[in-house]
Parts: structure tokens; sequence; C-alpha cells
């Protein structure tokens, strides 16, 4: 695997040396990516040649995915990469971010001689990093949810807040590509305009949230630390994370139960799940096309719609 010409030239420059080897890094749907020797340290370098044009007022995606993980950092619950360098898409170079290299350690499930797991580590860093709460749900710019904008603006409650921010935004998305049948749009109107149905506002707390959190988005690091990557930050309710958790899989039956023992699920949090997962899947239909529209429609029927 070889750099485009301008991005190794850049990273000459950002780095202070040269780039001497370049190795593909697989798992990701987004960007390129690559693990990049240069002096005497690896560093992860992720790029892409048509990122997703940020709205006026929102940082461009690579910005974005920067300043998300400076603030999971500054909540100090949980491990992230340390961002180097990052750049905005040129007529002759792509988008680029530079973070350090992270060497993997043993599997997730498997717990280190005399200490917890990995995935019980990450339940309990991860409720510490949902106590970190703000004055009202949102963000104060927009970011990205894979390669989909992702609209954070203020709201005060968080039924406002998942309704139009999330549900609505996906909702007339997917109805712009073609994407919404009529009983589908139908029946996402009058699940929105029922939230209050399943949501007990006065449980909710607006919570510093991952926001992308399944399974491809976490790591253990060589010391046996979890590790969060790709991040689509807000300030919102907690139940909506830990439903993305369940929605793919790739977290161990004990990541949950340390993250409950640790904060206490409100009651009907089952209930809720499929709820929250909707954005998720929304997200998908708009990213990967119709292949998920009959999960869509599955969970609509699961509430009656």
């Amino acid at each position: 695997m070889t750099l485009p010409a301008a991005l190794a030239a850049l990273l000459a420059q950002q780095l202070n040396t040269a780039v001497q080897a370049v190795q593909p890094v697989s798992g990701g749907d987004i960007s390129q990516a690559a693990r990049v020797e240069a002096g005497d340290r690896a560093w992860l370098v992720k790029w892409h040649r048509r990122p997703p044009q940020p709205q006026p007022g929102w940082l461009d995606m690579f910005a974005a995915e920067a300043a998300g993980l400076a603030l999971l950092a500054s909540a100090q619950a949980v491990r992230v990469p340390t961002v180097i360098a990052h750049g905005a898409a040129q007529p002759d170079a792509p988008a680029y971010i530079v973070m350090e290299w992270i060497e993997r350690g043993g599997s997730r499930p498997a717990a280190l001689s005399g200490q917890p797991s990995a995935g019980a580590r990450l339940g309990r860093q991860l409720a510490a990093l949902h106590r970190v709460t703000a004055a009202a749900y949102g963000l104060d710019h927009g970011n990205y949810c894979g390669a989909t904008p992702q609209d954070n603006r203020w709201l005060p409650t968080w039924i406002e807040f998942y309704g139009q921010r999330r549900l609505g935004f996906q909702m007339e998305l997917a109805g712009r590509r073609g994407l919404l049948p009529p009983a589908r749009r139908r029946g996402l109107e009058r699940l929105i305009d029922r939230l209050d149905r399943w949501i007990d506002e006065a449980a909710c707390r607006p919570s510093l949230l991952h926001g992308d959190l399944w399974g491809g988005n976490w790591l253990v690091d060589a010391a046996g630390q979890p590790v969060l990557i790709d991040p689509a930050v807000c300030y919102g309710d907690r139940e909506a994370e830990l439903a993305m958790c369940r929605l793919f899989g790739g977290f161990p039956a004990d990541f949950f139960a340390v993250y409950d023992a640790s904060w206490p699920p409100s009651p009907g949090r089952d209930e809720r799940i499929p709820l929250y997962q909707l954005y998720h899947l929304l997200n998908h239909l708009n990213l990967f096309g119709e292949g998920y529209g009959g999960q869509v429609d599955g969970v609509l029927r699961r509430y009656g719609l």
C-alpha cells in the first residue's frame, strides 16, 4: 500500500520525518486507513478523498473526529487515541487525520490474571463517562455518525432532541434518498409524535456519549485497557448508547453487568432498546440502502406503528 503523494508530503511536515513504511488497516467502511512508520514511531493515518461536505458552521469530518476524541479524553474516564494532526481536503490532497498507533492486546472478553476483563473495565468506565453531563441535549457543533451528518443543535428536552435531531433528521434524509415509502414515513412520524409514551423525560439526563459505540469502535490496548475510537459525540440520554452497544454485538456479558451495577437502569429500559436502536438502523438505511429497511419497519411494528 502507498499513501497519496500529497498526503505523504503533508505527513513528513507534520511528523518532521519521512514516511518509512505503510501497512493497510482494515475495519473501516468510510475512510482508508494505514499504520504508518515514521522516525522511530508508528501512527494511525486515515484519509478520505471526498469527505462529506460540512454544513455552514460545522466542522469537517476529521476536525469533528478530533474534537470528539478531545472531549472524551477530557472526561478522564476511558482511554482514547491522541490526535497529532488533521486537515481538510485540498485540490491535490485528501482530508486526513493522524493519531497515535495503539498496539492491541489480547482478546477482549478474556480476563487478565487477577484483574477484571476488558469488557468489565469498559462497563465501569463507560458509566463514569456518562456521569459527565451538560445543561441541555446536543453539542456546540455538528459532527458525523459514519459519513452521515449529525445535527447536534441544543434542545432542552431529550424527547425533543431524539425526535427532531435524531429520528426526524434521518427520516428526512431517507426521504430525499428515496428510501421512505409512505407507510414507513407515516410510522416514523407517529413514533416521533408519541415518544412520550415510552420515554419518561424526568428520568433522562444529558450524559456525554460516544455516540456510535458498536463493537468495532472499541479495542483493547497492550496493557488490557479499553480504548474508544471513531466517536460521534453529543450529550444525550445514556440508554441510547447502551442500546447501540446491543445492536450489532461485540460486547461481552460482563460489560453490561458491570455497567448496570455501576449505574442501575431506569424502569422500562429494556422496552426502549429497539426505540433507540432505530436511529442507527435509519442511519444504516441511509448509508447502505434498503437492506436495512426491513429492520426499520420491524421496529415500527414493535411499537404498533
